[in-house]
């Protein structure tokens, strides 16, 4: 059951992180003109990287990374919110 929470909040994790890159925020298109074009790759590459690992842990039974992928996804949605809707 950790698996599939993990899993589920991944892809939403993965959606916010598209919906802000796309959104031709001047922050993100700043970024991207000073770290290059593939600004938005390495980002993916990161979120996988901490999907995999919360997953991970998630089948070895820990209960507790469940709440700390919560966690990150929350302030992952709380930035999403704030640079969709041009707050910050």
């Amino acid at each position: 059951m950790f698996l599939i929470i993990c899993f589920l909040m991944g892809i939403g994790n993965f959606a916010m992180h598209k919906a802000v890159v796309e959104s031709g925020h001047p922050f993100i298109e700043d970024a991207t003109l000073y770290f290059g074009r593939y600004f938005g790759r390495g980002g993916y590459a990161v979120e996988f990287v901490i999907l995999a690992g919360a997953m991970l842990m998630a089948h070895g039974g820990s209960g507790w990374i469940v709440f700390g992928y919560f966690a990150y996804t929350l302030f992952n949605g709380l930035a999403a919110w704030l640079f969709l809707t041009k707050r910050l």
